[in-house]
C-alpha cells in the first residue's frame, strides 16, 4: 500500500482536536450559551500546555535523579533551557486568564449550572504539575478536598494515579539532594584560608554570620537567630515552638547553606548555570502564583463568594491555596540572608581553581 504523504491537519490531528469542544448549553432542551465554546477551548488549551509542562519536568527531574550530575556536560544546561521554556508557558498562561476575562458573570451564569459537579479542581493534570514540583498533600490547603473521590472529586482511577506520582520522589527533593552533595565545603579546597572569626562552623560561615550580623540594623538584629536556625538548626533560646514550627524549612540546611554560596558567587563560571537553575525554581514559583491570584481575582468577578461548581468554597479556597501552595519559598527567602557583595569573604585559591572551567 502507498504510503500517503504527511498531511498537516493528520500530522496535529486537528480532526480530533476541532471537534472535541462540545458545549452543554447547546444541547437539545438547553438555551445556546455563546461564551460556553470559549471557556471550553479556553480550558483545553490550558490542559495541552499542563502536558508540555509536564513532559519537560519529565526530562529535568530525570536529570536530578542522577547520582552525579556532570556540570561540564549538557545535562544542566538543558535543565536551564527548559525550566525557562516552563516559565514562558506559565507566563502566557497567565495572559491568557485576560481571554476569559472578556466573558462577563452574566455570560458566565447562562451555562455555569450546567457545569456542577465538574470543577477545575479535578484537572489532574495541573494536581500532577503541582505534585512534580513539590507541593506535598500535608502542605496543600484543605489537603482533605484532594482525597475525595465522589461528586466534586477524583475519579477513582485518576486519584490511584494522583497517590502514585504524590508517592514518589518530587523536584524539590531532587534538588536538594543535588545541592546537598555539592562538594566545594570539602576541606582540601580551603587549604590557606584565612578566617576572622573563631566558632563552631566552617570557617567561612563562621566569617559569613559575623558579616551578616555585623550588617543588621537594631530592628532587624533578632534575624541573625533566623540564621542561625535556617542553615544550622540551631534555635534561639527563647524562640517559641511556633516562632521554630514558622521558620522550618522544605530543603535541609545543607541544600539551603549550598544554595546561599551559589547566589553569593555566581559570577563564578562554574555557578552560573547552577544559578540560573535555582532562579528559574524561584520564578515558577512566582508565576504559579500570580495565576492563583488572577483566577481567584476572576473567580470573585464571576460569582462573588458563591460556592464552587465542584463543591469547595470556591474564593474563599482559592485565597487559601493562593498563600499556602508556595513550594520554592525556601529558596526565595535566601534573599534574607544576603550580603553586599564588596563584603563577601574572599575564597581560596584551591577552590577559585575548581570554579573555573579548565581549559
Amino acid at each position: 500500500m502507498e504510503k500517503q504523504p504527511m498531511y498537516y491537519g493528520t500530522y496535529l490531528g486537528l480532526d480530533k482536536v476541532l471537534n472535541a469542544q462540545h458545549p452543554v448549553s447547546f444541547e437539545a432542551g438547553n438555551e445556546p450559551a455563546h461564551d460556553e465554546m470559549l471557556f471550553i477551548i479556553i480550558h483545553q488549551a490550558y490542559e495541552l500546555w499542563f502536558k508540555q509542562i509536564l513532559f519537560e519536568l519529565d526530562y529535568i527531574t530525570g536529570v536530578f535523579s542522577k547520582e552525579k550530575i556532570n556540570d561540564n556536560a549538557e545535562d544542566m544546561n538543558l535543565v536551564r533551557h527548559r525550566l525557562r521554556r516552563i516559565i514562558q508557558i506559565l507566563q502566557l498562561l497567565n495572559k491568557q486568564v485576560e481571554i476569559l476575562d472578556t466573558m462577563t458573570p452574566l455570560d458566565f451564569l447562562e451555562f455555569r449550572n450546567l457545569l456542577t459537579p465538574s470543577s477545575g479542581f479535578q484537572s489532574k493534570q495541573f494536581r500532577l504539575l503541582e505534585a512534580r514540583l513539590g507541593l506535598e498533600i500535608d502542605h496543600r490547603h484543605h489537603k482533605d478536598y484532594y482525597k475525595r473521590t465522589n461528586e466534586g472529586g477524583f475519579t477513582r482511577e485518576d486519584y490511584q494515579h494522583i497517590t502514585a506520582i504524590e508517592e514518589g520522589h518530587n523536584l524539590l527533593e531532587l534538588v536538594n539532594r543535588w545541592l546537598e552533595r555539592i562538594p566545594f565545603f570539602r576541606e582540601d579546597f580551603w587549604t590557606g584560608y584565612k578566617a576572622t572569626t573563631a566558632g563552631k562552623h566552617h570557617p567561612f560561615w563562621n566569617d559569613y554570620r559575623a558579616v551578616y550580623e555585623a550588617g543588621l540594623t537594631e530592628r532587624e538584629k533578632n534575624k541573625i537567630h533566623d540564621f542561625d536556625l535556617v542553615f544550622f538548626e540551631q534555635r534561639a533560646a527563647h524562640y517559641t515552638d511556633e516562632q521554630a514550627t514558622a521558620m522550618k524549612t522544605l530543603f535541609s540546611p545543607a541544600a539551603l547553606r549550598s544554595a546561599l554560596f551559589i547566589m553569593l558567587y555566581r559570577d563564578f563560571p562554574l555557578f552560573q548555570t547552577s544559578y540560573q537553575v535555582l532562579d528559574a525554581l524561584i520564578e515558577i514559583d512566582h508565576l504559579m502564583s500570580s495565576w492563583r491570584h488572577k483566577h481567584l481575582v476572576m473567580v470573585r468577578r464571576m460569582i462573588g463568594m458563591r460556592v464552587g461548581t465542584g463543591n469547595t468554597s470556591g474564593a474563599g479556597y482559592l485565597e487559601g491555596a493562593m498563600s499556602k501552595h508556595f513550594v520554592y519559598r525556601d529558596l526565595s527567602g535566601l534573599s534574607t540572608y544576603l550580603i553586599e557583595r564588596k563584603k563577601l569573604p574572599a575564597l581560596p585559591d584551591a577552590l577559585i581553581r575548581n570554579l573555573g572551567f579548565q581549559l
